[in-house]
């Protein structure tokens, strides 16, 4: 393995946990901050509580140590895959999680066939048919699905399919492969909405891009076909940053998932964030968020390894 290759890898990983430190301390302290007393929560509420069941509670689940102390416990404790014990549910984080985290990776991983599929083709469509009526209407369309918020979209999603047409179950994920793409189908369109707009618009003006250089200008000129000049020449050097931004919208999508699994009622990893938040949980808040901001740089750093192989360009940069 070339060395200017390990000197690249090496300085990614210590970016990646650099990142995933600092990120931990964020997210363990933003949680403390958080509105509300959980050692309250813990006690079973404010009705009846003396000073004394307090100072309790708090020494029980060491509340009352500092917050740095606090924190180095917590990360200790992570770092040995030991998440804690939930405490509204009483079991042990990992478990809940393991549960919880099947459904929500169905639904970010089918949601990200619809983008890719749809973002990208209406992307090329648009491209191809530059500055005509199909342009105007990928650019107008895309730019209204931009524009209409995740949760909106599920509302008007389950009103009309859901709920008039009867066509999609409007809760639940479902069971099996034909039963898991029927309740996930309205999820999905909604988690997606927005992401097909992102990458649609990114396709169209990579393929711009690639379509304006000088080889594709010369290979027009020497009466290569248009439909092979697409597809060896504008479609392979546009392929960089098309698999480049569906990366990083896929890493950004288990966040997503808190609105729309909320909206569906589905048993995921947001709507167990949006709960445990509610009820003062901390030890799933934390796992959630340190969950999903895991999940976001280790893809995005995975896409920042792939993309010099991807576009030659980038690649001689970094050489």
């Amino acid at each position: 393995m070339p060395l200017a290759l390990v000197t690249r890898l090496a300085r990614r990983i210590a970016g990646l946990v650099a990142t995933l430190f600092a990120a931990s301390f964020v997210i363990f302290a933003a949680v403390y901050a958080a509105p509300g007393d959980p050692a309250v929560f813990l006690a079973g509420g404010r009705d009846k509580l003396t000073p004394e069941r307090l100072a309790q509670v708090r020494e029980q689940y060491h509340l009352d140590e500092p917050l740095v102390v606090q924190y180095g416990r917590w990360l200790w404790d992570t770092v040995h895959l030991d998440l804690g014990r939930s405490f509204k549910y009483s079991d042990q984080v990992a478990d809940l999680i393991a549960s919880r985290l099947p459904s929500t990776l169905e639904l970010v991983a089918y949601a990200t066939v619809l983008y890719v599929v749809f973002g990208v083709g209406a992307g090329i469509l648009a491209a191809v048919r530059r500055s005509t009526w199909v342009d105007s209407a990928v650019v107008g369309g895309t730019t209204l699905a931009a524009s209409v918020p995740s949760f909106v979209a599920a509302i008007a999603l389950v009103s009309l399919f859901g709920v008039q047409l009867g066509w999609f179950p409007v809760t639940g994920s479902g069971s099996g492969l034909a039963g898991t793409l029927h309740h996930l189908t309205l999820p999905a369109v909604s988690l997606a909405l927005g992401a097909l707009a992102i990458i649609s618009r990114v396709t169209r003006q990579a393929m711009a891009d690639a379509a304006a250089s000088d080889h594709v200008e010369a290979a027009r000129a020497s009466g290569v076909p248009e439909r092979e000049i697409v597809r060896r020449h504008v479609l392979r050097n546009a392929l960089g940053p098309i698999v480049t931004m569906c990366g990083l919208v896929m890493a950004g999508m288990l966040a997503g998932t808190v609105v729309v699994e909320t909206a569906f009622g589905i048993s995921g990893i947001g709507s167990l964030l949006v709960n445990a938040i509610n009820t003062h949980d901390f030890p799933v808040a934390q796992a959630v968020l340190l969950l999903m901001v895991t999940g976001y740089v280790v893809v995005t750093t995975l896409v920042d390894l792939v993309h010099p192989l991807l576009d030659p360009r980038v690649k001689e940069a970094h050489a």
